[in-house]
């Protein structure tokens, strides 16, 4: 199977979490996007949806499925959406696309969270994949500043993006990411950052993980 093989078939198993009725939470992303596609087929059977970004919102309505603001709702039977990274304990790196914090939003107004990945998302540490933090702008220099400081890496300016909430994004490259739940507190702390792509306090509910050998589901 191919990577987009994968991705398309996490996003089918992913439609049998979707309740009848419900308000869907969605994620942003390659495989969101599959996830999103698929949704449509079931589109009349969903009250509506939360978007976690702009792409996604204008893709859910391409296909006429509602998007709700999430002030207007009252609560997520369930939200999907993909990783960059995963442990086997659930938690994730996220924020590739930038639009981690209405991710960890939706993430944290959701009764479950799935999370749809390819096998080569898996991984037994992570930091591989440059970690985002996104921060309010006049705050870039400090907040790399205490990055380092506090817990290493290497901050890099995500050049020519811009995140839905005006933001900019600071990717931490040449992590070890060995306590992650410690990690995201601690990011969290610094002064001017809004937040990070590490989802170790609200981890996923359920991984959906897509292999040569089909999908297999790890909780």
């Amino acid at each position: 199977m191919t990577q987009d093989e994968m991705k398309k078939a996490v996003a089918q198993a992913a439609i049998e979490y979707v309740e009848a009725g419900t308000i869907v939470g969605v994620g942003t992303g390659s495989t969101a996007n599959f996830f999103i596609d698929e949704l449509a087929k079931i589109k009349h059977k969903i009250e509506g949806t939360v978007a976690s970004s702009e792409a996604s919102a204008e893709r859910l309505r391409g296909h006429g499925i509602e998007v709700f603001d999430l002030n207007n709702v009252s609560e997520i039977a369930v939200y999907i959406d993909g990783a960059d990274e995963s442990n086997k304990f659930l938690h994730l790196v996220k924020g590739g696309g930038g639009a981690l914090t209405r991710e960890k939003i939706v993430a944290a107004a959701s009764k479950k969270f799935v999370c749809i990945a390819d096998e080569t998302k898996l991984v037994d540490v992570m930091g591989k994949f440059p970690l985002p933090i996104e921060v309010i702008p006049m705050a870039r220099s400090l907040v790399a500043r205490e990055i380092i400081k506090q817990i290493g890496g290497e901050p890099v300016l995500r050049e020519g993006f811009t995140t839905d909430n005006g933001n900019i994004i600071l990717d931490v490259h040449n992590l070890e990411i060995m306590e992650p739940t410690k990690m995201e507190q601690t990011l969290n702390n610094i002064t001017g950052v809004v937040t990070n792509g590490l989802f170790a306090m609200r981890p996923a509910d359920v991984l959906l993980l897509g292999t040569a050998e089909g999908v297999k589901t790890i909780t």
